[in-house]
Parts: structure tokens; C-alpha cells; sequence
């Protein structure tokens, strides 16, 4: 087996070391770089319209980082009168924290689905929801929780930006190199793979077994070319699940 590992920066760089710690083959090829968010000046504010009793929603670490780094910098601080949630345990605990608050999360799906199964997401009127997050992402989340009479705002956090490095070349690479499995954490990450993979290595990309967290992200890769006996779906996105579901 050798594996082809897309998240970004650390995470990524993390799960590639603990894979080849146990004899894996593993290549690390981020397709997005981080960088801070547009709408971070917005937060102070953000926070200080909400009422006592909404809810925050911090979708990753990144966008936990942007958000404490720029609160310590201008003075304010996560309101104690608010309610903070996360999609899973690792994001939860970091955001806890970093915020110093108490942060809930769905225990058995770690995803939007298993967010909105939460008691505290089933009657959402005259409740704010601010959203902490990438440039885009967490639509079905919203979409639901707006239905439910929630009023949801964005704040843009953080940004993918897709690498400068020729990815269609690394890509091509990491098909000479053996690749035939690949671990992909998002739905951004599965489209890209696909329009800066090189037409002719393509067939190469949907042979390759791919490891997704989710059904609904192997629903999506379904749609886009893979076949269903090619995809492993791992319950958590954290890199230790990640492991266990590709290799237990």
C-alpha cells in the first residue's frame, strides 16, 4: 500500500510520519495553503451583537487559531453567555481550549449531519448562529439550521489558497511512485484532485482505493468518478482514526 496523504500543513505532515512509522509508503501533498481570512476584523463585533444564549460554531482548528489570535490582539475575548459547538472531539477540544470555554460536539458522527442531531440544534428560533470558518464551507449546516428559524451569519476566517507548486506534475509524480491509495478530508480536496490531476494520469486517480470520512463525502466521490468498491469511509477526520480505518 502506498498512500497519497492531501491535508494541509501539519495534520497532513503528522499522519505521512505515523504511516511510515509502521511501514507504509506514504507521500504528503497538500493542495491548499492557510492563510488569515478576510473578515477577521469583523469578530469583535460579530460577538458583541450576539444574544445571550446563541451559538458559535468554530468549523476547524484553523479557523479557531485565526479567530483566538485575532481577539487577543484586540482585547476582546469568547463571551462566557455564549454556546460553542464543533463538528468533532479533537476540533471541540482544541476550541475549549484556546477559548476557554465549553465546547460541545456530536459524539457519534462527527460531521454537519451528526451537528444538527444535537438536542440544542432541534429548535432553533430567534437563535443567531455565527459561524466560524474557511472562505466557504458547512453550507448544508446553515441551510438546515436557517430552515429550524436560526439566523446564520458567516465569518470568513481563514482562506485556502491552492499551492503555487505545479500540482498536476506532483500528482503525475506520486502516480510513478506507486500511489494507490489516497485519503482525502473534504469535498474541496476531492474537486481539486480531480481538475489539477493531468487528464491522461486520471484513470490512475479513480483506480486508486480513496479513504473519506463520511457518507456524504463518499456519496460525492461516487458522483465524481469513483466506484464504491474503491472507497473506505472513516467515521472521524482525525489522523488517528484516519490510521486505524486504513489499516485495522
Amino acid at each position: 500500500m502506498n498512500v497519497l496523504v492531501t491535508r494541509p500543513e501539519q495534520r497532513g505532515r503528522e499522519l505521512v510520519e505515523q504511516l511510515s512509522q509502521h511501514g507504509i509508503f506514504a507521500v504528503h501533498q497538500p493542495l491548499f495553503t492557510i492563510e488569515a481570512g478576510t473578515e477577521l476584523p469583523q469578530l469583535p463585533s460579530a460577538l458583541a451583537r450576539l444574544n445571550a444564549g446563541d451559538y458559535v460554531f468554530a468549523v476547524s482548528r484553523h479557523a479557531v487559531d485565526y479567530a483566538v489570535e485575532t481577539l487577543r490582539q484586540t482585547g476582546f475575548h469568547f463571551r462566557n453567555d455564549l454556546h460553542y459547538f464543533a463538528v468533532g472531539s479533537a476540533t471541540a477540544s482544541y476550541f475549549s481550549a484556546a477559548a476557554e470555554q465549553a465546547v460541545r460536539y456530536p459524539i457519534f458522527s462527527e460531521n454537519s449531519e451528526g451537528l444538527l442531531e444535537l438536542p440544542e440544534m432541534q429548535q432553533l428560533s430567534e437563535k443567531n448562529i455565527l459561524i466560524l470558518r474557511a472562505d466557504f464551507g458547512r453550507e448544508l449546516f446553515a441551510e438546515q439550521a436557517s430552515q429550524r428559524g436560526a439566523a446564520v451569519q458567516y465569518l470568513e476566517c481563514y482562506r485556502r489558497q491552492l499551492t503555487d507548486e505545479n500540482l498536476s506534475e506532483k500528482l503525475s509524480l506520486a502516480k510513478r511512485a506507486g500511489v494507490d491509495t489516497i485519503i482525502a478530508t473534504s469535498g474541496e480536496i476531492l474537486t481539486t484532485l480531480i481538475e489539477q490531476t493531468d487528464p491522461v494520469d486520471q484513470q490512475w486517480l479513480f483506480e486508486c482505493r480513496l479513504l473519506v470520512v463520511g457518507n456524504r463525502l463518499a456519496n460525492l466521490a461516487q458522483l465524481l468518478g469513483w466506484h464504491k468498491d474503491k472507497l473506505i469511509i472513516a467515521e472521524k477526520a482525525d489522523n488517528q482514526t484516519l490510521f486505524q480505518t486504513l489499516c485495522g
